[in-house]
This record gives C-alpha cells, structure tokens and sequence, in this order.
C-alpha cells in the first residue's frame, strides 16, 4: 500500500459576538441569532466560517460583532 498524504483543509472559526440587544427586532431577526447560539447580550459563539453562516452574520449585522479566531 501506498503512503498517501491527505490534505486536510481547516476550517476557520469565527468569534461572533452579541453587542445590541434583540428587544424590538423583527421575529427574523430574533430566530438567526438563536440559530447562531447567542441568546444574550454581551455572549460570544465560536462558529465555522461557511457561506450559510456569512449570510446570518449578514442579516443580522447592525446586533453583533465579528472576528477572526486566534487558535
């Protein structure tokens, strides 16, 4: 058997973190940052970098704020 090397392609994660309230918001709105995991203000998910997750961020991005992971 041959050795074969396997190119593993790391994904990057993102720090999205909440930063303004959802009171008021439409229930849209409300339901993507649920779907993202932030349930109050102030708290932090680490979510991997994917084109579904780029377009809640975008939805959403006047509530949170977003950085690259340091790992």
């Amino acid at each position: 058997m041959d050795n074969v090397v396997r190119l593993v392609k790391v994904a990057k994660k993102l720090k999205v973190k909440m930063v303004r309230s959802d009171i008021g918001r439409p229930e849209k709105q409300r339901k993507v940052l649920r779907g993202m995991g932030l349930k109050k203000l102030n708290s932090c998910v680490m979510l991997t970098d994917t084109p579904q997750i780029r377009g809640m961020i975008n939805k959403v991005s006047h509530l949170v704020s977003v950085e690259e992971a340091k790992e």
